[in-house]
Parts: C-alpha cells; structure tokens; sequence
C-alpha cells in the first residue's frame, strides 16, 4: 500500500467542500504528522472539519506519525510552518509515495527532495476525470466560495481544461 501524507490544508479544505472520502477512496490510508493532526483537530477543534479528520482517525485509515529527525526538521522549519515541515521530513524517513501539500514553498521543497506531490486540485482533477465527482467546476467554485481556496484563474482554467470542462 502506498504511504500518502497529507499536510493540514488539504485535509480542511477537502472537509468543506465535504470531499474528504476521496482521500480514503483513492489511497485507502493517509498518514498525517503530529504538527498537521495538532493543526486541524486540536487547534481547530471548532472547526468543521476537525471532526471529520477525527473520524478519518477513528474508523482507522487516517494514521498519526511522528518526525523522528529532528535536524531535518528544523532545518525545514526555517522556511515552512510546522505542518508543511513535517509532512516532508516525514517523508523524507519513510520514503513517501505521495504528498499532499498546497502551498508554494512547501512544494517545491518537496520537488527539491524529489518527493511526488498533489494538491487539493489534483485530487478533484483526479475524481473528476475517474468520474467520482460528476464535473470539476462545481468543486472548484466551492472550494473558491465555500473554503475561501485561493486559486489563480490560469490555474482554474488549466484545471478544467485537464478535463474537458
């Protein structure tokens, strides 16, 4: 099975648009690091999307890791939050199949280590050309409106049009 660990954005942000089954769906477990679990469901426990993350951990196919490396760690944190820092360090140990990150800095830091990496928008691109969402626009102006997504319209466009929407 493939290790997969998602950073904190991903997980919120899938919450409310209520698509976080697609991580479950096409991964079948996800890893998160302490920071990001920390992040989303005890910092953010009146959130939303804290109790779905919670009961991704519950029904067992959401799994909480710790960074062991702490010189890595530390070295990442100079340039990313704790989550981002530590959804690479641990993939870094644990020779990760997949990240799941959105922000800039954190991927191309990914890119550095030569870790894959997707995001919120690959995800629905993926459920959208597979069929498991019925069209792409709809989840990407929800992610927009309903989430507060930032995403640049050259990006919307190159999504929809990865489609054929």
């Amino acid at each position: 099975m493939p290790l997969v660990i998602s950073d904190s954005s991903t997980l919120i942000h899938l919450t409310a648009i209520n698509r976080l089954s697609l991580l479950r769906e096409f991964y079948s477990e996800v890893t998160v690091p302490a920071a990001v679990w920390q992040e989303v469901v005890v910092e953010g426990a009146d959130r939303p999307g804290a109790m779905a993350v919670n009961t991704g951990h519950e029904q067992g196919w959401l799994h909480i890791e710790t960074v062991t490396d702490d010189h890595l760690l530390r070295l990442l944190k100079r340039d990313l939050h704790a989550g981002e820092a530590e959804v690479i360090a641990l993939a870094v140990e644990r020779a990760a199949d997949l990240v799941l990150l959105d922000e800039t800095e954190a991927r191309q830091i990914a890119e550095l280590y030569d870790i894959p990496k997707t995001g919120v928008i690959g995800i629905l691109i993926r459920a959208a050309a597979e069929g498991t969402i019925p069209a792409l626009r709809p989840a990407l102006d929800a992610l927009r409106k309903d989430a507060g997504f930032w995403i640049a319209e050259p990006l919307y466009h190159r999504a929809l049009q990865a489609v054929g929407e």
